[in-house]
Parts: structure tokens; C-alpha cells; sequence
């Protein structure tokens, strides 16, 4: 039996990033299993949020008869969608590197999650991307615009246009992930890759990841003189003595992040 969902407690679900949550309130009477809207299952990381919205729409007329308007839920899916954005955006641009364990299919949004994310380490057997057109819908959480960043426009229009499932290793190719695992390796590559990344120095990860998003959101010209900023910034730093030094005297670093 469905239910008609109160907005109003929900809307806290999208922003703490539990956009599948919301699926699994409506379509409460499906048997979803849990690991599968966690992304743990092995056949798919994410429905997507394309495949979210159509629920919500296909559910519209069970729904109806105890009090959900379509006008009502449409306008929450589109306010809930902006905010889902909004979302992806402050994941790429935290100052800490993200990393997407991708162990099954990441498709629609799925894909845009990840990609949202630093770094992506994926089953070699996994496939990802943007499907929505096999629906006749279109990307609406940025897929459109972080495919072709990753890959190239050439590649991101095929791919979009047809709803392709990229395999794991023409994904490696690509350069829209970083690393392959094998079967049940994923979380503990990406996890090692964590642990390399938090040897390094803190303030120049961060500064490289801000440059880097500046660089791509803006003009050479604009990159250039942020990272300049940032150059004569990390010099300031301890860290960075630490490091000429430790070249110096032929030791590894000891950074602290200061």
C-alpha cells in the first residue's frame, strides 16, 4: 500500500546525500534490497536519479486517491532535484579528495555521482554512464556538463546521446576512472588510495584541487593567476620546508598539514 509522503520530514534526506531513501518511501511495498540502494549489490550502484524521478511520477496514480496532487509532488521533485545539485557541487569542491568506490553499474545517477567525486576506483567488471536518453529523458544533476570535462565533448555526446554503459575498461581509457579493482577489491583499492593521499601535504592537496576547479570553470588567464595565489600561499607554509628539506637530506616527509 502506498502512502503519501510529508514533504516537509523528507526534504532533510536529500540534503544529508540519502537521495535513494526517498525511493525506497515511496515504493514501499517493493521488495528493494537494501544493499542495492546502498550501492553494495553487485548489479548496480545506483538506479540513478532519473530512474528516482520516474518512480515518483509512475506512482503518481496509486497515490492520488489519498491526496498526493501531481502539481504538488512535480514542483518537490524539481525543488529536490536543484538541491541534489547544489549537493554534487559542495562533494567537488570539498577541499578534501573524495573517492567513489564504484563496485557495480553506475548508471544515470549513479554516474553523476561519482563523477562529482576526485576520484573514481571501479570493478574491472562494473559499467558506468549517463542512460537517461534510453528513457527519452535527459542527465539532471550535471551529467551533461561533467562527462565532457572528464572525457572530451566528442566522446560525452555519443555517449549521452545513446545512453551508453561505458565498460570498466574503456572507462579506465577514457580517463573517467582512475583505477580498476577486481571482484570484491574495490573498497579496499580505494581505501589504500585514501591512505596514500593522506601522507601527502594537506594544504597543497587542497590547493590543487582548487585550482584545478577554478582552471576548468573559468579562463586559462583566470587558473593561471589562482594558482599563482596559491603557489606563493603554500610556500608560506611549514609543510613546504619540510618537504625541501626531506628532499635534501634524502628521507621521507612528515607533513602536518600547517
Amino acid at each position: 500500500m502506498f502512502h503519501p509522503l510529508p514533504w516537509d520530514r523528507v526534504t532533510w534526506l536529500w540534503s544529508a546525500g540519502v537521495m535513494l531513501v526517498l525511493l525506497a518511501c515511496l515504493l514501499a511495498s517493493i521488495r528493494w534490497h537494501r544493499d542495492a540502494l546502498a550501492g553494495g549489490a553487485p548489479s548496480a550502484m545506483s538506479a540513478g536519479a532519473a530512474y528516482l524521478c520516474l518512480a515518483l511520477l509512475v506512482a503518481l496514480p496509486l497515490t492520488a486517491p489519498l491526496g498526493v496532487r501531481l502539481s504538488d509532488t512535480t514542483l518537490e521533485i524539481v525543488r529536490l532535484g536543484g538541491r541534489g545539485s547544489i549537493d554534487l557541487r559542495r562533494i567537488e569542491t570539498l577541499p578534501k579528495p573524495v573517492i567513489a568506490a564504484i563496485q557495480g553499474h553506475a548508471t544515470g545517477g549513479g554516474c553523476e555521482i561519482a563523477m562529482a567525486c576526485h576520484l573514481r576506483v571501479m570493478k574491472e567488471t562494473a559499467r558506468i554512464g549517463q542512460t537517461e536518453s534510453n528513457l527519452g529523458i535527459i542527465p539532471g544533476y550535471g551529467g551533461t556538463q561533467r562527462l565532457p570535462r572528464l572525457i572530451g565533448r566528442t566522446k560525452a555526446l555519443e555517449y549521452l546521446i545513446l545512453g551508453t554503459q561505458i565498460p570498466a575498461p574503456e572507462a579506465l581509457a577514457l580517463g573517467l576512472v582512475n583505477r580498476l579493482a577486481r571482484e570484491g577489491e574495490t573498497l579496499e583499492e580505494a581505501k589504500a588510495l585514501a591512505r596514500t593521499i593522506a601522507q601527502r601535504a594537506p594544504v597543497a592537496t587542497r590547493l590543487i584541487i582548487e585550482c584545478v576547479d577554478r582552471g576548468l570553470n573559468g579562463t586559462i588567464e583566470q587558473g593561471i593567476e589562482a594558482e599563482v595565489r596559491a603557489f606563493l600561499e603554500v610556500l608560506r607554509t611549514e609543510d613546504a620546508a619540510e618537504g625541501i628539506q626531506a628532499f635534501f637530506t634524502k628521507r621521507p616527509p612528515r607533513f602536518k598539514g600547517a
